[in-house]
């Protein structure tokens, strides 16, 4: 069994985590869409969002609510906009599907949007971004979960939204600039990892069921909620934010809150934009790469090294990952050994101790 502070080759995670999805009856395609998706998590630093997340997908297929097969419904294509109804398929592999073809269609229309309802949970977003910038297109992602309520609308005290997160790619002449937020102050899977580990967050970033501000996770489990980004003093702007990608995820995709959902769910919707159909490809990286050379060139506050991008931590988190190994959160890997002992997957050994 690998230690907390063990580091896995990421293609031998990747390998391991397709296993332990194709075993559990996942289409090999989408299998593979997986367990991409979750190492890419884990190898720029999202760990609540990389393989911490397999046990969980697996009961989700154990249990009925992830679909193991086929393919999404097409409820409208028009070329440069379309529709799916994703009948709660991997959302990783419906993300992907559609970024992939959101890009290839990216050079005819110029700008092409896909909305999915009726997902399964997408998990990182900004690990789907490079799909676009990597060709030089803008990408944007948001997604939102129907049938959750965690976050309470900004001066309420009863949950109405999930955490919501929207990204965006930027290309510059250099890496991109990766954005992955979300509308309320931090997110779900954080929360319950604290329960987990049984810690707090450093600041009053939740209310108990009357409202009153709380540092401790387990409120969540009494009724309580988590703030929208700006916290108390400005959680208007996530609360506005929240609206904003329930209205792109539910509203464009035709699956949301006024259905009613139950289980696990996602509506999503992304984005791909061709800067050549605009001003062009390099009046467009002439921008960003000016605006990137200002923030980075910025003199930096007191006890700030420096200023850095949104993505910057990301990109840095995966060279080192790739070349040093990957350090999984403590616990992940004995959980993804338990699974691959179920499931009669071997496992493969850790890179470095």
């Amino acid at each position: 069994m690998a230690s907390d502070d063990a580091r896995h080759d990421a293609d031998t995670l990747t390998d391991l985590a397709f296993a332990l999805f194709r075993a559990a009856g996942l289409e090999t395609d989408k299998a593979l869409a997986v367990a991409e998706i979750l190492v890419e998590a884990d190898l720029m630093g999202h760990t609540t969002h990389g393989l911490a997340l397999a046990p969980w997908y697996l009961d989700s297929i154990r249990n009925g609510v992830m679909t193991k097969a086929g393919q999404p419904k097409i409820i409208s294509d028009r070329g440069a906009c379309v529709a799916w109804d994703g009948l709660r398929l991997p959302g990783a592999w419906l993300t992907a599907t559609a970024m992939d073809l959101a890009v290839e269609r990216a050079s005819t229309y110029g700008t092409v949007t896909v909305a999915i309802g009726n997902s399964h949970h997408i998990g990182c977003l900004a690990a789907y971004l490079t799909r676009a910038t990597d060709r030089g297109y803008v990408a944007l992602l948001a997604s939102s979960s129907p049938s959750g309520a965690s976050v309470a609308p900004f001066g309420g005290t009863r949950g109405v939204f999930t955490p919501n997160p929207i990204a965006a790619g930027i290309p510059t002449d250099g890496d991109p600039i990766l954005i992955d937020v979300s509308a309320s102050i931090t997110t779900n899977n954080m929360s319950s990892r604290l329960i987990a580990e049984g810690r707090t967050f450093e600041h009053p970033w939740l209310l108990d069921r009357d409202g009153n501000p709380s540092h401790d996770p387990r409120v969540l489990n009494e009724g309580g909620t988590i703030l929208p980004a700006g916290g108390l003093d400005h959680g208007q702007k996530g609360y506005a934010l929240a609206i904003l990608v329930e209205a792109l995820t539910q509203g464009l995709a035709g699956f949301g809150r006024a259905d009613k959902p139950s289980g696990t769910n996602a509506s999503v919707f992304l984005q791909v934009i061709d800067p050549t159909a605009f001003a062009g490809e390099a009046a467009f990286t002439d921008q960003t790469a000016w605006l990137a050379d200002a923030c980075r060139s910025n003199p930096p506050r007191p006890g700030i090294e420096r200023v850095r991008l949104p993505g910057e931590s990301a990109a840095q988190n995966k060279r080192k990952a790739l070349a040093e190994g990957v350090m999984l959160h403590p616990g992940v890997f004995e959980k993804l050994l338990v699974q691959a002992a179920e499931l009669g997957v071997e496992a493969g050994p850790a890179l470095r101790s």
